[in-house]
């Protein structure tokens, strides 16, 4: 007797050849509506700055690059000094959190502590807290230790697990890895710190990727907290130097700011595409059991 064939689900089945034209057309077509205020920021980059506003298209008639010259050296310091104070901080909260994370994470998803679920909650619920409504007290116990004005408010709190997203990202990333491998090292003689660091910690490079990306990311573009707590120039941050080539009283330097936005977007690109297969690893097992 011939066996019946399944029935494939509508949603699994192959578009005809038209339709998949259609939608990678559709595709295209949002992706460079998407890319269009970059695509205008590297024009405008590129053109004199009486022209930037003049011709809103995306070819420019007159090319120079004397935007990048001048935008390089045009504030006290060159920009470099101020992609240097970036990398620094950015470099120390990428580490703080992979370290401070990871091991929040294991203790929660390894270990057994008193009031362990209560603390998880706790941490849990701290994702939901604004970050603007902890800015005030912050502020007050930063002024307090002589803090304003220096790099640890903005990396202090890192290496104290403060992050919450990214511990609840490791916890269901350690989750998914089998509790005989902690078994097998605990057999061995390997105490928590061996298992942690030479059976957890290798086998959590895609969630350790995810949350070093994303962290970069985040403390890069960050202009808030930089310019609440870095106020003096010599400090500055590539987010808040950027601030500096716009003059609400005066004349705006469009060009030079242009410029240096592209500029600073080289490294969160390139770090970007350097951990994007893990990105990708990370986001699609993170969760699942």
């Amino acid at each position: 007797m011939a066996t019946p064939s399944k029935a494939v689900p509508l949603l699994f089945r192959p578009l005809p050849r038209g339709s998949r034209l259609l939608k990678h057309i559709l595709l295209i077509g949002f992706g460079l509506v998407m890319l269009y205020p970059l695509l205008w920021m590297v024009s405008s980059s590129l053109k004199p700055e009486e022209l930037i506003f003049r011709e809103p298209g995306l070819w420019p008639s007159t090319f120079t690059l004397e935007n990048y010259s001048d935008g390089w050296t045009s504030l006290k310091h060159t920009f470099g000094f101020y992609l240097w104070n970036s990398a620094v901080i950015t470099g120390l909260s990428v580490a703080a959190n992979l370290i401070a994370c990871s091991l929040a994470a294991y203790a929660f998803a390894r270990l057994n502590f008193p009031l362990k679920k209560l603390w998880f909650a706790v941490m849990l619920g701290s994702i939901m807290l604004p970050h603007h409504v902890t800015v005030v007290p912050q502020y007050i116990v930063f002024s307090k230790l002589d803090w304003i004005n220096t790099i640890w408010p903005l990396i202090v709190p890192k290496f104290l697990a403060t992050d919450a997203f990214f511990i609840f990202l490791m916890v269901q990333f350690i989750r998914t890895l089998p509790r005989e491998l902690d078994e097998a090292a605990s057999i061995d003689g390997a105490g928590y710190w061996r298992v942690f660091l030479q059976v957890i910690l290798p086998l959590c490079t895609p969630a350790l990727a995810t949350t070093g990306i994303f962290t970069f990311i985040w403390t890069w573009n960050d202009f808030f907290s930089q310019n609440l707590y870095l106020t003096n120039s010599d400090n500055l941050t590539v987010a808040v130097a950027l601030r500096q080539f716009l003059d609400s009283s005066g004349e705006s330097s469009w060009g030079p700011m242009f410029a240096m936005s592209i500029v600073s977007l080289g490294p969160i690109f390139g770090f970007f595409l350097a951990g994007q297969k893990y990105l990708i690893r990370g986001m699609a097992t993170t969760g699942l059991k």
